[in-house]
């Protein structure tokens, strides 16, 4: 009987031309060859089973044929070539740094690259997995690695390029190996089916493909698990039954119970699917991956991003049909917010239902009427948006004229937030505040008013006393911090409509400044002046006092008697909060 040989390793390519999905790379290697470009140390990088190590032996064994053909690949005929073939080769060296990883494994290295080739002109020395040496492997190896003999040549391979010190990188050409597009696998496995007699439907390997993600040698043995399974034909229910994998039908399903609308078919369907032993977390990353295959099926452009056989592509087109961009956007919201809670879901299965009755309930024609609904509002002619208040004209001298209390007073009219007003230039609606402190924020973060006062009225400090307290009240139950610091010194009007604030530290002066412009726009409201500025100081405190410091100060005064301090905030980007 004669004896077995996995499909990777009996349809390993022996040529540069058999190897697939690798152009880019074959084409420099053998162009370097004919024109005898060579470097004397190459990197080669990639994910597993793309074709690392294979083409490391393929561009050995082309190096050091004696009879090379017009396209430059080797002839599988001289003693090299049959030596080689033969795993006979005294000049071609293969070292796993796996195992062979330490100081005295280069050494020995080192010391057998001084000895020239008996057969052929180079000794080539291919080290797979070569992230994996030490370091102080990799420093014995420099010299060697930059000055090798002239017969010698490196053939490093990885999948971790990232682990390899720079020193290393700096003396090899480095070629990034890609992972192998999912038609180029199902071509080769069509190869390799019409070579052994065995049928199969493209659909069967189109799912091999996928699994392989990108690595031939995945792909093969796959294959050759599938081949003892089903014998000499592959169908696709015998692919998706020995390999675990969810058949796309139940995904179709799936959408066409939330296009319906019916709660009882999905959750009968995912009922379905766990009996038959799949995970939940794989079926809502399986969904997900369901819509954006809908999603790419919706413009013939993207249509390429397919990657599936010819009649489930069909199946996919014509559901894609059915389902809106809306849809599709917000159910891979749904999935997507699923798949980061599930793990730290408790009920798994009830999280899952959870986002399949969200996925049923989807409704685009209502997100859209929701989204016209919170268009931005229009503006007059003058450019002063028009107010979303009811009550309340396009007119801006007339919406001048509302003010806060008259606002909050009308119980028709929605409670008034300055930070909304003073943002967008407008009186609006605000969303009403969870806490005091949300509260308070509002008032201080507005930015500047929302309508613009043009004359300068005189007002006497009384009037000006009486606007000040009527701002103040505002923070009276809410913040009442803020408002024993608005009133524990009265304002001061001064030359030019100046107003002058004493505070009595640092802290109340930067609570009070970011409360500037909307205080300094309140007033000039009230007190119809456009001129109104205000100015604040800190009282000085009486002797034998300390005075309260803020975090700037602090740290102020902590640099001054260690600059390092300084030093250590600007090295790190560092700033108050």
């Amino acid at each position: 009987m004669e004896n077995f040989i996995v499909s990777a390793r009996k349809y390993r390519p022996a040529t540069f031309h058999s190897v697939i999905g690798q152009h880019s790379v074959t084409t420099t290697l053998k162009n370097a060859i004919s024109s005898n470009h060579l470097a004397h140390a190459y990197l080669f990088c990639g994910p597993r089973g793309v074709g690392k190590t294979t083409c490391a032996r393929i561009f050995a064994k082309t190096l050091n044929c004696f009879n090379r053909t017009s396209d430059t690949e080797a002839c599988n005929e001289c003693e090299s070539c049959r030596s080689f073939n033969e795993s006979r080769s005294f000049n071609i060296h293969e070292l796993d740094a796996a195992s062979n990883n330490s100081v005295e494994d280069i050494r020995n290295l080192i010391d057998q690259v001084r000895i020239p080739p008996q057969v052929g002109k180079y000794s080539i020395y291919i080290i797979d997995e070569v992230h994996m040496l030490s370091n102080q492997a990799f420093n014995a190896f420099l010299k060697t690695l930059e000055e090798p003999p002239a017969h010698a040549f490196f053939i490093l391979a990885t999948t971790e390029k990232h682990k390899i010190i720079p020193t290393i990188l700096s003396r090899c050409q480095i070629f990034d190996f890609s992972r192998i597009k999912i038609e180029d696998t199902v071509q080769y496995l069509e190869h390799i089916s019409k070579s052994e007699s065995v049928d199969y439907e493209i659909d069967a390997l189109n799912v091999i493909a996928q699994k392989a993600d990108g690595g031939m040698r995945d792909a093969l043995s796959i294959y050759d698990q599938i081949v003892s399974f089903s014998g000499s034909r592959i169908t696709y229910k015998g692919v998706i039954d020995n390999l675990n994998i969810l058949d796309y039908e139940y995904y179709f399903r799936m959408v066409d119970a939330f296009l319906e609308k019916s709660i009882p078919k999905a959750l009968m369907i995912f009922d379905d699917i766990l009996d038959k032993g799949f995970d939940g977390h794989n079926f809502i990353n399986g969904l997900a991956s369901h819509f954006r295959d809908l999603l790419v099926c919706k413009d013939e452009v993207t249509l390429q991003l397919l990657e599936v056989g010819a009649n489930i592509k069909e199946q996919y087109k014509t559901q894609a049909k059915r389902c809106s961009p809306p849809f599709i956007f917000e159910a891979l919201g749904i999935c997507s917010q699923s798949d980061v809670q599930y793990k730290a879901s408790k009920n798994q299965r009830l999280h899952v239902e959870l986002a399949l009755i969200l996925l049923c309930n989807i409704d685009p024609e209502k997100k859209k009427s929701e989204l016209s609904q919170s268009a931005p509002a229009k503006t007059t002619s003058t450019g002063v948006p028009t107010p979303s208040v009811p009550g309340i004209r396009a007119n801006p001298s007339a919406a001048a004229k509302v003010t806060a209390n008259e606002i909050k007073s009308n119980p028709a009219i929605p409670s008034f937030s300055i930070k909304d007003g003073l943002k967008n230039g407008m009186v609006n609606a605000p969303k009403e505040s969870s806490s005091p402190k949300e509260q308070t924020s509002e008032v201080k973060e507005a930015p500047r008013p929302f309508y613009q006062v043009t004359e300068a009225r005189p007002f006497t400090q009384d009037q000006l006393t009486a606007a000040w307290e009527k701002f103040s009240d505002r923070f009276k139950d809410n913040d009442p911090r803020m408002y024993s610091t608005l009133t524990t010194v009265p304002p001061v009007l001064k030359d030019n409509f100046q107003i002058e604030f004493t505070l009595n530290n640092s802290l109340q002066e930067e609570e009070v400044q970011k409360l500037k412009p909307v205080l300094v726009s309140y007033l000039q409201r009230e007190l119809s002046n456009n001129k109104i500025d205000l100015a604040t100081s800190i009282a000085e405190a009486p002797v034998g006092t300390r005075r309260v410091l803020n975090d700037r100060e602090k740290f102020e005064l902590l640099a001054e008697k260690n600059p390092a301090l300084l030093n250590f905030k600007q090295q790190f980007g560092l700033d108050f909060g």
